[in-house]
């Protein structure tokens, strides 16, 4: 496939990692909501303490990260959905161009992560979001597993801009 620039790789050395890491995240974060939204039934108990400093919740979140531009109409559901797509397009193409196995890692967590929230907001309408952390009467955002994905994922992609590039620059090809 030839793209504006050149050739456009959808498959690189590190994309079947990259991709495993993504399914399992999925598959994980799908999984743990499954549990929570039926057996468990977290909407039925309420706040459930599981440590000094980490609550179970039950939250529907309608916008992004840290519910950022919450939409409640069908609309504003279906450009998220869209917003989505498009950016998991260009994390793909990412992944395919990477040339460190971390750097896939990170980019499989992102991925997996959005690919797992877009299937909640097709079927739910919303990401369904269950941890709470808090301390000292101070409550953080409520989260989820493909959340956390997605924050390792950009850590250490943000962490890798910063710090490796660099010094593979640096030292020359």
């Amino acid at each position: 496939m030839l793209g504006m620039f050149g050739a456009v790789r959808l498959w690189g050395r590190w994309s079947k990692m990259g991709a495993v890491v993504a399914l399992a995240l999925l598959a994980a974060d799908q999984a743990h909501k499954y549990w929570m939204l039926g057996p468990f039934d977290i909407a039925a108990r309420g706040r459930v303490a599981l440590t000094p400093f980490l609550d179970l919740v039950m939250v529907w979140n309608r916008g992004i990260s840290y519910g950022l531009f919450q939409q409640d109409s069908q609309a504003g559901r279906w450009i998220l959905i869209a917003v989505t797509l498009f950016a998991l397009a260009a994390l793909v193409l990412w992944l395919a161009a990477t040339s460190a196995r971390m750097t896939a890692l990170a980019f499989g967590l992102v991925i997996g992560g959005a690919m797992s929230n877009m299937i909640d907001r097709l079927v739910h309408g919303a990401v369904a979001d269950f941890f709470l952390f808090h301390i000292w009467g101070y409550e953080w955002y409520v989260f989820n597993l493909a959340d956390a994905g997605i924050v390792a994922g950009v850590g250490w992609l943000l962490y890798d801009s910063l710090f490796n590039r660099h010094k593979s620059a640096a030292n020359g090809p």
